[in-house]
């Protein structure tokens, strides 16, 4: 992971390479020379956000029918118990 500093102003002249470089790491944007704002994909936002998508949503993801998974069926057996 990379971490980028632009100024307001470089942002502002070149929008589309910031989001280029937020989708390797943050990226810092200053203002009068201190930081102020931070740039980042929403991918990672979630992920740091702690935001998790619903099973229904993950079953839904496209591909996921291709996947083999054939899991071994387990046997279960009741145990004997003794009464006395």
């Amino acid at each position: 992971m990379s971490i980028t500093t632009l100024s307001s102003r470089e942002l502002n002249h070149d929008v589309s390479s910031a989001k280029k470089a937020a989708r390797n790491g943050p990226v810092i944007i200053t203002d009068r020379g201190k930081p102020s704002h931070v740039l980042m994909t929403y991918d990672e936002f979630e992920r740091l956000s702690g935001k998790h998508r619903s099973l229904v949503d993950a079953l839904a993801m496209p591909g996921l029918s291709a996947i083999e998974f054939e899991p071994h069926r387990i046997e279960i057996r009741p145990r004997g118990m003794d009464f006395s």
